[in-house]
Parts: C-alpha cells; sequence; structure tokens
C-alpha cells in the first residue's frame, strides 16, 4: 500500500514538476530574464533612486510576466514553424505537450497581472508602455518575420522598450536619459540579432522566416550592416556621460565594449563563416551585461 502511495506522489511530483517545466520553456525564461534586466538597471539608473529590494523585485517579477506573456504568445501563434525547425522543435506548443488554448490563457492571465502590477506599484504611463511593447511583439513582430526583414527593425522596438519602462516607472516620465538607455539596446540589437539568425539560417529558411537584411542568406552585406550598426553603437554609448547618468569611467568601458564589437563584425565580414557569426552572438551577450553593471556602477 506504501509502495503505492509512493509511485502516485513520485508521479504527481513528476507530471507537476514537467508542466512547471513547459512554462518556463513557454516564458523563453533566460530571453525574458535579460530584458527584464536591461529594465530593471534602467529604473537603477533614473536619478534620486536608491536600490531598494522590494521595488526591484516587483518590477522584475512585473516585467517577466509582460514578457513572458509577449513569449507565450509567440510560441501560441508560431506552434507549426517551430515544429520545423531543430531549435525550437521541443518546446511545448510545438512539440503537442501543451495546447494552444492553455499557452493563450496563460498569456492573457501574465500578461494582464504584470501591467496591473506595473500599474498599480510604479504609475500608470510605465504599464502602459509594457502594454505597448506586448503587443507589437506578439501582434506585429511575429507574423512580419515571414514576410519581410524589416521584421528585425520593428523587434528592435519592443526589445529596446524596456529600458524605456524602466526609466518611466522611476520618474513617471520621458526623458532623455531613458531614451539614451532605450537607443543603446535598440542599435544592439541587430549585430545580435543578425548573428543569431546567421548561425540559425537554415533553420529559419526551412520555417518561412525572413530575417536576415538581403535574400541571398548569410551574405557580406549582412556582416556590413552589422558593422554599420556596431559603429553607430559607439556615439550612442557616449551619451550616458554627456546627459550626465554614468561617469567617465563607464565611457571608457563603453568605447572598449563598442570598438570590440565592431571588431567581431568586421572579422566576420572577412571571414564570412558561421564561427565567426557565433563569436558576435556571443560577445554581444557579454557586451550587454558589462555595459549595464559598468554604467550602474559608475551612476552620477
Amino acid at each position: 500500500m506504501n509502495n503505492v502511495a509512493t509511485g502516485i506522489s513520485n508521479s504527481i511530483s513528476f507530471a507537476l514538476a514537467s508542466k512547471v517545466k513547459d512554462y518556463f520553456q513557454l516564458t523563453k525564461f533566460t530571453l525574458s530574464f535579460t530584458v527584464v534586466f536591461s529594465c530593471v538597471v534602467c529604473y537603477l539608473l533614473a536619478p534620486n533612486i536608491q536600490f531598494d529590494s522590494l521595488s526591484v523585485l516587483l518590477l522584475f517579477v512585473a516585467g517577466m510576466l509582460i514578457t513572458g506573456s509577449a513569449n507565450a504568445i509567440n510560441q501560441a501563434v508560431e506552434k507549426d514553424t517551430d515544429a520545423l525547425m531543430k531549435r525550437t522543435a521541443s518546446r511545448p506548443v510545438a512539440s503537442g505537450r501543451m495546447q494552444p488554448g492553455e499557452a493563450w490563457l496563460f498569456a492573457i492571465v501574465t500578461g494582464i497581472t504584470g501591467v496591473m502590477l506595473m500599474w498599480y506599484y510604479f504609475n500608470l504611463l510605465s504599464a502602459l508602455l509594457g502594454l505597448f511593447s506586448l503587443i507589437i511583439y506578439a501582434f506585429v513582430y511575429t507574423p512580419l518575420k515571414k514576410i519581410n526583414s524589416i521584421s528585425v527593425l520593428v523587434g528592435a522596438f519592443p526589445g529596446a522598450l524596456p529600458c524605456l519602462v524602466g526609466w518611466v516607472a522611476a520618474t513617471g516620465k520621458f526623458g532623455a536619459g531613458g531614451w539614451v538607455l532605450f537607443g543603446i539596446q535598440f542599435l544592439w540589437q541587430f549585430p545580435h540579432f543578425w548573428a543569431i539568425a546567421w548561425v540559425a539560417h537554415k533553420d529559419y529558411e526551412k520555417a518561412g522566416f525572413r530575417l536576415l537584411p538581403g535574400r541571398e542568406g548569410p551574405t557580406k552585406f549582412t556582416a556590413l550592416q552589422s558593422i554599420i550598426y556596431s559603429m553607430l553603437m559607439i556615439p550612442v554609448g557616449m551619451l550616458p556621460f554627456y546627459f550626465q547618468i554614468s561617469g567617465v569611467i563607464s565611457l571608457w568601458v563603453l568605447l572598449a565594449c563598442n570598438l570590440a564589437m565592431v571588431y567581431l563584425s568586421v572579422v566576420l565580414f572577412i571571414q564570412m563563416n558561421a564561427k565567426a557569426a557565433r563569436k558576435v552572438m556571443f560577445g554581444s551577450y557579454f557586451y550587454l551585461l558589462v555595459v549595464y553593471l559598468s554604467l550602474l556602477f559608475d551612476k552620477v
């Protein structure tokens, strides 16, 4: 009898753990965490804001709910194309472990909860910005990926809006500082995402996604675009110092990071292979972490 009870208990525990894992995959937890990390840092970079664990936690939870909702909608809409790609076939909706209706219900509940938390604990403007970001990502960027590579430009807006959301959550209004931080993350996304699209080109092509700027797939033109956007990041990276968001130490750190991104993009242009694209991709992840932490620790 005890063995039966133990077996039932283990089965329930296993099923619960599997369901929790599926929800983590549904929200694209690692991606969501990166997005919300930038939101929290930009909140802390706002003037007269001191670190408060409760406020940071609330902003983090609200941001994760909104971002997770957008990603859940993305997976519900793209279940058929996700099933075609090796890197996404194991996602809960694409694999059939979760019905689209369940994903939609999860997205609606988490989205509404996140927006309401942002409104109640911070301000209406930040809540509306979060909602706007969710709508653009889920209902404009997601379907546009199959139509035109301009989707990368469109997707860069919701990808950078968390920076503005964080700033507005702290100040209650738009400001030069918020737009500067938005600009850094906006430009960063182009070399970052094109590197991902380069590495996963065959998978994306199989699913019908058009994400690289050239119709012929990974070309010199794509690498050149990465160089151009990386170079644009250099002057924008000086603006936090100009607007007295952070000090001279972070100015030099950002300059070094931006030059490194230009270098990696130039190497991609020369070598024209997935290995070089992978270096741009991983370098861009490292870039974002170093840049935001340096800005935060060198806050004026």
